[in-house]
């Protein structure tokens, strides 16, 4: 299987001019915010959303310019939210770098989220198409209702999966979803592309939010960048674990893990909860529903154009339902 690089390999000069942008486009006269707002974008990241937007403008008239102007404010939207996470998660390190509020603080990241969100409504009005502008208002709004609901659901051991999918959904896969859909309507591709577009961008995401979880609980700090076992210090119950606890004989002994751990506000050693939920059948449960969303996500491109950017879409699903970082 390629490697993500190598799928990015024929992209690599208008990811370049993207990566520009970005930079470009966070730069402030205000010291501290172009401080923080390039220390974001310096941590780096997979730029999933950028790639997607302009695979997805193949299937249509691709003109980088156009392009663009949609890849760069999804991205933004992607690292607002990071730095809005960080903050509700106390989270210090990320891509194993400091985050904007463990390097300075609480105020000064929210405020820096709040500038970068700004930065991509900015961007976005160039694109001249009013369903565009709508299709991102909803995602933003329905990204905000998820990381509600993450957080009325911090350690609630009665949610179901149905409750964890619909909070995933809103929280990473419309993004992903959206970032398809826009790139293949700004570059003015039949609304039947969008939509398979968009249906393939959602099933990834899911994907990808999923594998996300299982990783938290089976990597290394090296591999994640963070502590393994962050989600569950947090109070944030993945699906490897609800899973888990639909074993009758394990499920006391978890509640007790995460009893323990919450009357800790999550500052305690969690070795014993990872160990028990890595023995548990939770893990492959959780990597077979990521599969199938990734061979919905394939199938929804089944009747698009034979090019190469299908191809290459395929080749990232493969390696979201695979990665290991």
């Amino acid at each position: 299987m390629r490697s993500l690089l190598d799928i990015y390999t024929r992209k690599k000069k208008d990811i370049a001019a993207i990566e520009k942008e970005l930079e470009e486009c966070v730069y402030s006269d205000h010291a501290m915010l172009r401080e923080t707002s390039l220390h974001l974008l310096k941590a780096g990241g997979k730029r999933i959303r950028p790639v997607f937007v302009l695979l997805s403008g193949e299937f249509g008239d691709y003109q980088l310019q156009t392009m663009k102007h949609v890849a760069v404010p999804l991205e933004l939207i992607h690292m607002a939210s990071l730095v809005h996470d960080d903050v509700i998660d106390d989270a210090n390190t990320r891509r194993g770098q400091l985050t904007v509020r463990s390097k300075w603080d609480n105020k000064i990241a929210m405020f820096t989220g709040d500038y970068i969100f700004a930065k991509a409504l900015g961007v976005i009005t160039q694109i001249q198409k009013p369903a565009v502008h709508q299709i991102m208002s909803k995602a933003i709004v329905e990204m905000s209702i998820g990381e509600m609901e993450q957080i009325r659901f911090f350690f609630d051991s009665e949610q179901t999966i149905r409750d964890y999918l619909l909070r995933i959904r809103r929280k990473t896969a419309l993004l992903i979803a959206v970032s398809c859909q826009i790139g293949a309507m700004a570059a003015n591709a039949p609304d039947w592309m969008s939509n398979k577009l968009y249906a393939f961008g959602y099933n990834v995401g899911m994907a990808f939010q999923i594998r996300d979880d299982i990783l938290d609980l089976i990597g290394t700090e090296k591999q994640i960048g963070k502590p393994p076992g962050s989600d569950v210090k947090q109070g944030n119950i993945t699906i490897p674990v609800l899973f888990a606890m639909q074993n009758s004989t394990l499920k006391p002994r978890i509640l007790f893990e995460l009893d323990r751990i919450q009357k800790l506000d999550g500052q305690t050693d969690v070795s014993k909860f990872l160990d028990m939920i890595r023995s548990s059948e939770g893990i492959d449960r959780a990597e077979t529903l990521s599969q199938k969303y990734i061979d919905k996500a394939i199938a929804s491109l089944d009747k698009l154009p034979s090019i190469q950017a299908r191809k290459d879409l395929i080749e990232v699903a493969h390696f979201i339902g695979n990665r290991s970082y």
